[in-house]
């Protein structure tokens, strides 16, 4: 998997901020697909997403929880590996994004093969509470 990142920042000032990405996404780059993923009572909000292999997706992330929390996506050994490690904050690959309480996050990810990916908040409890979301990425041909 290839990716690029495009981060945008919380408050208003990211709120803003996401708000003209979508906007723009929308009005100007027809074609490019914007998923939009809400948290809210440590949920993700859709839960089951499926996005085209090969081209850039803009993923919007917004916590209107008043806590903080992270989407982290991938196989399972990813997921493993988050489940036992210690980094507290993401902010340098595009699949994971640490999103502050009331905060909205912005990333880009193109993911080069089909398949079928999670996407977990490993903060503690959270996935046994139920944080966990399903992405599966579609050939284009």
């Amino acid at each position: 998997m290839t990716a690029g990142l495009t981060r945008r920042g919380g408050g208003r000032a990211g709120l803003l901020a996401a708000a003209a990405l979508v906007l723009g996404a929308c009005s100007t780059r027809a074609g490019t697909p914007v998923v939009t993923i809400d948290i809210a009572y440590s949920r993700f909000e859709p839960a089951t997403i499926t996005v085209p292999a090969g081209v850039p997706v803009t993923f919007v992330i917004r916590n209107a929880d008043p806590i903080d929390h992270e989407w982290i996506v991938g196989d399972d050994a990813r997921h493993q590996r988050h489940r036992t490690g210690t980094e507290p904050v993401h902010d340098e690959r595009p699949t994971e994004v640490s999103i502050d309480a009331g905060t909205t996050q912005t990333t880009i990810v193109t993911f080069d093969t089909a398949g079928t990916l999670a996407y977990v908040c490993h903060l503690p409890g959270h996935e046994a509470y139920g944080m966990i979301g399903t992405m599966t990425v579609t050939s284009s041909r």
